[in-house]
């Protein structure tokens, strides 16, 4: 059983959309919706023993599966997690039971193809996570980006063809530079396309610093930095609630989890030297796009922005080179996980009653929702770094390790408290507090039991974060210790 875990991880969910698709048009989409739910669960489960049978007293790859798949190329499939990934492959296994309950009621066209599009995308992104060949990383890379690419583009808004395309656009093009790095990989490495390989193949400066730009675009739009990140919002508003989650929840750290897997590790001389660079832009995303965010009247366009300074603390904390910081970089991925898609949810929950995602159109909802209310202002805290909150403790850690290597990168880094706590106060006392002046808000109805149970675990998992973090940093802090000795050593022939 062992040996198979990160397979059933990948396929489980793959077959079950395939499965939900076998159920055709929408006179059986309450069958779709059912066996999406089972296959959901099922992959969620299945992911299980990675918890339960993982060693946090050793660096090394686990649960690691190796077969030849292009013996030609020496490309094989070979699977395996450390203490980096194991903990992304549980947040999206989890997020995707999420999506498939919020999407429920509320999708009414397409409802097989919909719950398809996202168990197969989430079995594509485990991939993405557990993947030690190359070539196998990339075809579960760019893999991943069809059924998002269609999410966006036949359930989103009026403008989803339009954001559909830019959102693949730009990820393809990146894409298409970290191809040709890893084909110069392979020759150099003596015609390998183990990652693991990669790790120790000596590259010299300039080859690393080509290299290192070419990794940086591929992944840094997928977080995505400033100045790629003009997708993002687009693709937000346009997204169908379910999409929006996904989208803020995992995917984004798809392009942070490459950072760690192939930037700082292959590259460790040129990720040193151009250190400067990449903090640079992630402070700038810290600081500029909160205030961006403080004049946005659309909720989820100032979420969207609010992930982008956020996700600005990732790769912030990366290039410190201190365990603090990429511990806090890591902790701040899988927080904003539970955040971002809570606050998308409760936006979602809105939208379905009054179809507006204006601030403007809102207000008095704590006397029509109080529950709804109660939930949304634990999120909108969290949003915020409010401490006990998961959204705090990353963040925390983040401006610790900033301080440890120059205080004006700390204090940068921590206005994102001050602009969060702006932004996301600002909205919240707009759309719940004060006199009801829409006529429509008046008949709008509190929670039901469907959203409760998606709000209810999104806050036990913010809080329970928050108040122990300690099982999160225990399953990472070995890896990430080897990972900074790894990329303390200079690959220069």
């Amino acid at each position: 059983m062992i040996d198979t875990i990160l397979s059933l991880v990948i396929w489980v969910p793959i077959l079950a959309g395939v499965a939900v698709l076998a159920t055709g048009s929408d006179k059986n989409a309450a069958l779709a919706r059912w066996i999406a739910l089972a296959g959901a669960l099922a992959g969620l489960i299945v992911a299980i023993p990675l918890v339960t049978g993982f060693d946090t007293g050793t660096s090394a790859m686990q649960f690691v599966e190796k077969a030849a798949w292009i013996p030609a190329l020496n490309i094989h499939y070979h699977l395996g997690i450390d203490g980096i990934s194991m903990p992304l492959i549980l947040l999206n296994s989890f997020i995707t039971v999420l999506v498939v309950i919020a999407g429920w009621q509320v999708i009414q066209d397409k409802v097989a193809q919909y719950m398809a599009a996202f168990l197969i995308m989430s079995g594509l992104i485990n991939g993405v996570f557990a993947s030690l060949d190359g070539i196998l990383f990339y075809v579960f890379f760019e893999g991943m980006l069809i059924p998002l690419y269609l999410i966006v583009g036949v359930w989103g808004g009026p403008n989803r063809v339009y954001a559909a395309f830019k959102f693949f656009l730009y990820t393809l093009a990146g894409s298409l530079l970290m191809l040709v790095s890893m084909i110069y990989l392979y020759f150099q490495s003596g015609g390998s396309f183990d990652i693991q390989t990669w790790h120790a193949t000596t590259l010299g400066m300039t080859a690393q610093t080509l290299m290192f730009f070419a990794f940086l675009l591929a992944f840094g739009v997928k977080v995505p930095m400033w100045p790629v990140h003009t997708w993002l919002p687009d693709a937000h508003v346009e997204a169908p609630t379910g999409g929006s989650v996904v989208l803020a929840a995992i995917t984004l750290k798809v392009g942070a989890y490459g950072f760690l897997r192939f930037i700082l590790p292959i590259l460790p001389d040129a990720s040193h030297e151009l250190a400067w660079f990449v903090i640079t832009l992630s402070l700038i995303a810290v600081a500029y796009i909160g205030l961006v965010a403080l004049v946005q009247s659309d909720m989820k366009k100032l979420i969207a922005y609010s992930s982008i300074a956020h996700m600005g603390f990732v790769t912030l904390g990366f290039f410190m080179f201190n365990p603090l910081g990429v511990e806090g970089g890591l902790v701040q991925m899988v927080s904003h996980g539970f955040v971002s898609a809570a606050l998308f949810l409760c936006i979602g929950v809105m939208y379905d009653r009054l179809h507006s995602r204006q601030i403007k159109d809102y207000g008095g909802l704590a006397d029509k929702m109080p529950v709804f209310a109660a939930f949304f202002m634990l999120f909108a805290m969290a949003n915020a770094g409010l401490p006990a909150t998961s959204g705090f403790v990353g963040e925390f850690m983040v401006i610790m390790a900033a301080t440890q290597v120059n205080f004006w990168f700390a204090f940068v880094a921590a206005t994102t408290l001050i602009l969060g706590a702006a932004y996301t106060l600002w909205m919240y006392k707009r759309v719940v507090f004060g006199t009801v002046t829409n006529p429509h808000v008046e008949e709008m109805h509190d929670v039901n039991a469907r959203e409760i149970l998606l709000l209810g675990v999104l806050a036990v998992s913010v809080l329970g974060m928050g108040l122990y973090p300690k099982p999160f940093t225990d399953v990472m802090h070995v890896s990430v210790i080897d990972l900074l000795a790894h990329v303390a050593q200079s690959k220069l022939p």
